[in-house]
């Protein structure tokens, strides 16, 4: 299992129900390697999507404790186990865990890859992604070219579990 995560200098990710960061060349990249392929998410990012429906080309996981929440061309679990249940019909090669930050505090342990988009940003924010610069089984394999964004830079970054 993958996570793909675009985060600012202290490895935040969002602020209420909102990216703190919007790139279009992130977006890219995060369409780029997760269509065709499984993408996992918490019910509250699912609902920041436009409409809210899943993501095309794409088969959508949703981890929720809601029992009663539902949505067309989703497939809800409710708890991790269920999760793993579904996720056997797939190779984890191809699953991505998308956010929120709940769910990649829950999931992070089973990922073996982190593509993480580093924004030289700073913004108020109320939701991060771990550091995984000080968390000791994960190590940075693979650092691109620093790019700019409206005079914002940016760089996508590789980790990997140790």
């Amino acid at each position: 299992m993958k996570a793909i995560v675009n985060v600012d200098n202290n490895w935040a990710i969002g602020m209420g129900d909102s990216l703190i960061n919007h790139i279009p060349a992130d977006m890219k990249f995060f369409k780029k390697k997760t269509t065709g392929n499984v993408v996992v998410m918490g019910r509250t990012t699912f609902l920041t999507f436009p409409g809210p429906k899943a993501l095309p080309n794409r088969v959508n996981i949703v981890l929720t404790t809601d029992k009663s929440w539902s949505a067309p061309d989703v497939i809800v679990c409710h708890s991790v186990e269920e999760l793993f249940e579904q996720l056997r019909r797939y190779d984890t090669n191809t699953v991505y865990v998308i956010g929120g930050s709940s769910v990649y505090e829950q999931l992070l342990p089973y990922c073996d890859t982190a593509y993480v988009t580093k924004v030289d940003t700073a913004k108020p924010a109320d939701k991060f992604f771990p550091n995984l610069d000080k968390v000791s089984d994960w190590e940075l394999a693979c650092e691109g070219d620093v790019q700019e964004h409206k005079d914002v830079k940016f760089r996508f970054t590789t980790y990997r579990k140790k």
